[in-house]
């Protein structure tokens, strides 16, 4: 059932102005009247997603260690993302702030959001004010680090429920992709960092983002394992606790079978993307 936070008997003091700004929103938000998809699209979709979490499994048994599959939802009506609430899934994946923010509103608390997309520092506090954001796998930079763990103190998240980080890595080396380089200097530093200086997040492990297609190469998944290593030594701590967060709709299998425990994958399940103009532009750009 979608629902608005702060809504009803027990509403929050202090977010009935978000909540009555995210009720004007939610019809576009749910896709719809009530949140619902039509019967063909919602079939299909529990369909992509149990033939994906059965090949996510099936690789996970083979590689001998268990994978986490994430729906990447962006772009997706809430009621899309229902459908795979209902089905079993827990752990989705959105891109952009606004979208995460709007979904979280409507959809269950149990839900374990992944923040996935380039996150500004200026919007930390916008992510770190959803309970249930699970983790950000997008950290880049000591500077970002240090805004969510005062964007959780600020959004009074309790201090035992530390905010997952990932430290992204650029391992292709393009200019276009965000991430720090896959140095062992690099990674350490940013490592201790979250370690010392950031109590409120937990380093729970690395991330990558595909090729230009969208796909990874074996080099890209060697470099981000090397990587792991590097944050390893750096914290004193085994490697297999560190987790590995690559591969996509193209190549998931593959990532699996190369150590990957968290896969993201998204228009497999919910179908093509449309982008609205802007954002189609600066997708082919």
């Amino acid at each position: 059932m979608l629902w608005a936070r702060g809504c009803g008997p027990a509403c929050v003091p202090g977010r009935v102005r978000v909540c009555r700004r995210l009720l004007r929103r939610m019809a576009s938000v749910a896709g719809g009247e009530g949140g619902a998809v039509g019967a063909d699209v919602a079939e299909a979709t529990r369909e992509a997603l149990r033939t994906v979490g059965g090949k996510v499994a099936a690789a996970g048994a083979a590689a001998g260690h268990p994978a986490r599959l994430v729906a990447v939802s962006k772009t997706k009506p809430a009621g899309q993302v229902e459908v795979c609430y209902e089905a079993g899934q827990r752990h989705f994946g959105e891109n952009y702030v606004q979208e995460l923010v709007d979904k979280a509103a409507v959809l269950p608390r149990d839900i374990r959001w992944h923040f996935i997309g380039h996150l500004q520092s200026n919007k930390t506090n916008a992510v770190t004010s959803i309970p249930n954001l699970w983790v950000v796998e997008t950290v880049d930079s000591a500077k970002l680090a240090t805004r969510l763990n005062a964007g959780c103190e600020k959004a009074g998240r309790p201090a035992e429920d530390l905010l997952g980080v990932m430290v992204q890595v650029n391992t292709s080396g393009e200019e276009s992709k965000s991430g720090i380089e896959p140095t062992r200097e690099a990674v350490q530093e940013l490592a201790r960092h979250i370690r010392d200086a950031c109590p409120r997040l937990r380093l729970v492990g690395l991330m990558t983002i595909g090729m230009p297609d969208y796909t990874c190469t074996p080099e890209n998944f060697q470099c981000l394992a090397r990587c792991r290593e590097y944050a390893a030594e750096a914290l004193g701590m085994d490697a297999a606790d560190l987790e590995l967060s690559m591969g996509m709709s193209g190549d998931y299998e593959q990532a699996i079978a190369m150590g990957s425990t968290n896969v993201r994958v998204g228009s497999t399940i919910f179908g093509a993307r449309s982008y609205p103009e802007k954002d189609a532009k600066a997708q082919a750009a």
